[in-house]
């Protein structure tokens, strides 16, 4: 039976980075997959930023995915500690309240990136089990360059407890990364296709698979 799935991505390329393979086996497997991107950069931080460029590589990888939606917000980026997180929460849970997913993936909370942090806890704060919300599943995905940065400590410690076999899917992750192409960087770069395709297999090696992404599970109601 298919299912509505939305992937909070805090900044362009955080979907394909944590999930790009995992939102394409939902295609896959007939399940609508809404993406909904959070900021865009801070015109007095990133003068220089072509957004019509940016907004066509967004397509493309989304294409590449089988992304059903996506829906890109105004928030400013680096910049979402500036803001209430109320703004942050309403925002996720108006797109939760139009698209009814069962699923929700959020960034990790102990990512180093402020923004993540931000998104995480408004995303929790949107998809509390109450006034009929239909989400049945939160998990967290991990980002390189931002998850695995985090102080090696307490709950900023990202854990994997549920895993998602994309070994037909890895290089249709691959593509869509390419995609962005300001965001790509040479090995060994986290944000090196090199790089997502070693993590990949780390991830599918700890479970007897040839690919796969990490997700920390943080409620499912069964």
């Amino acid at each position: 039976m298919s299912q509505s799935v939305l992937v909070i991505a805090p900044h362009p390329d955080d979907e394909v980075l944590g999930c790009g393979g995992t939102i394409a086996r939902h295609a896959d497997l007939g399940d609508a997959v809404h993406v909904l991107i959070m900021t865009r950069g801070d015109p007095d931080l990133y003068p220089d930023d072509d957004q019509a460029a940016l907004d066509r590589d967004i397509r493309a990888a989304h294409s590449a995915l089988g992304v059903t939606s996506t829906t890109h917000l105004d928030f400013p980026a680096p910049r979402l500690d500036s803001l209430p997180g109320y703004q942050l929460a309403n925002a996720i849970g108006e797109a939760i309240a139009r698209l009814r997913p069962t699923i929700l993936y959020l960034p990790h909370r102990g990512d180093i990136h402020t923004d993540h942090q931000r998104v995480y806890l408004a995303g929790l704060v949107a998809a509390r089990p109450i006034n009929h919300c239909p989400v049945r599943q939160v998990l967290c995905y991990e980002t390189l360059s931002e998850t695995e940065w985090a102080a090696p400590e307490g709950d900023q410690v990202f854990r994997p407890t549920v895993f998602a076999d994309i070994t037909p899917y890895l290089e249709t992750k691959l593509k869509a990364m390419a995609c962005y192409r300001d965001e790509v960087k040479p090995f060994p770069h986290p944000r090196s296709l090199p790089a997502l395709q070693a993590l990949a297999q780390l991830r599918g090696a700890t479970v007897g698979v040839a690919a796969a992404e990490a997700f920390a599970l943080v409620r499912q109601i069964v």
